[in-house]
């Protein structure tokens, strides 16, 4: 199981600048919440943002959503004190944008525990081509690395690709990042539909991320939240074949037999892995479903 493992099916931006949006994200169906200092913010509002963003994450009330704060880069004249202000004001993790190497993870880490956060979990950003490239040493470079997040837009951006609806130029660059963060036990999060008012393009997305390996994706307006969760959740009929193979193996092993078929598909011990797992997820889904009705 994941470090730190919890449902992350939507995880929504929360621009620092908008009081409103501050507080409207304390109502929302989101799994997670990324209050954003970064590149979004304008500069004029930057300082402004930090302040407002300290402001919420002290006050509370966003319940059982997991609480992350999004850092500037740590190259602008914004990231270290962005970091300085957040360290120890009670979210759950802090997000580093534009992580391209285990040398980025190492400072970032640095610049955390010099804040007095050494206690605090991180999320990383990949963004560019130089990252999904070493995108297995960034997963290997710590342990407090709990979650790999995709900025697609990005990444499309920086390789002069095209957007389509089955993200064909960067399909290659999702599935080095699955494998490097599911190697290493990391969390990973598929990124943005920035046409948000396309229903049709953002549903075949999540499924479409949901069916690589996904753990959720990350989001810019609330109404892509129920089709985001809609999509990462395991529906009843799995979570009925989960603890079918489950049972059906075990029976099997205690009459000496290593595999057993469940609906005309051979079961090992892999797939009782992968089905605890899925039964873990939905439990913990129904747990923070209860805090939304």
């Amino acid at each position: 199981m994941e470090l730190n493992f919890r449902p992350r099916r939507s995880m929504l931006y929360v621009p620092g600048c908008n009081l409103h949006y501050l507080n409207r994200a304390r109502t929302l169906a989101a799994d997670c919440v990324i209050l954003d200092l970064g590149d979004p913010i304008l500069v004029a509002a930057k300082e402004e943002s930090r302040l407002n963003v300290v402001a919420a994450v002290k006050e509370g009330g966003y319940g059982a959503r997991e609480v992350i704060v999004r850092v500037n880069n740590l190259d602008s004249i914004w990231g270290h004190d962005d970091i300085k202000a957040v360290a120890n004001i009670g979210a759950d993790a802090i997000l580093f944008p534009n992580i391209e190497s285990a040398a980025h993870v190492n400072t970032a880490l640095k610049l955390l525990d010099d804040a007095g956060g050494s206690h605090m979990p991180i999320m990383v950003l990949i963004e560019s081509p130089i990252a999904v490239l070493n995108a297995k040493e960034i997963a290997a470079a710590s342990d407090r690395i709990i979650c790999m997040m995709i900025a697609t837009s990005d990444l499309t951006s920086q390789l002069y690709a095209r957007v389509t609806h089955e993200q064909s130029a960067i399909i290659t660059a999702l599935s080095l990042v699955i494998l490097a963060a599911r190697a290493y036990g990391r969390c990973v999060v598929d990124g943005i539909t920035s046409d948000f008012k396309n229903v049709h393009a953002f549903e075949y997305a999540c499924r479409l991320g949901r069916d690589m390996g996904f753990d959720g994706k990350t989001l810019v307006h609330p109404g892509q939240i129920a089709y985001s969760n809609d999509a990462y959740t395991p529906k009843a009929s799995e979570v009925a074949e989960a603890r079918c193979i489950i049972t059906a193996l075990k029976e099997a092993n205690e009459s000496g037999l290593g595999t057993v078929v469940v609906k005309d598909k051979l079961v090992e011990h892999h797939h009782v892995k992968a089905a605890q797992r899925l039964l873990k997820l939905s439990e913990m889904i129904a747990e923070l479903e209860e805090e939304f009705i």
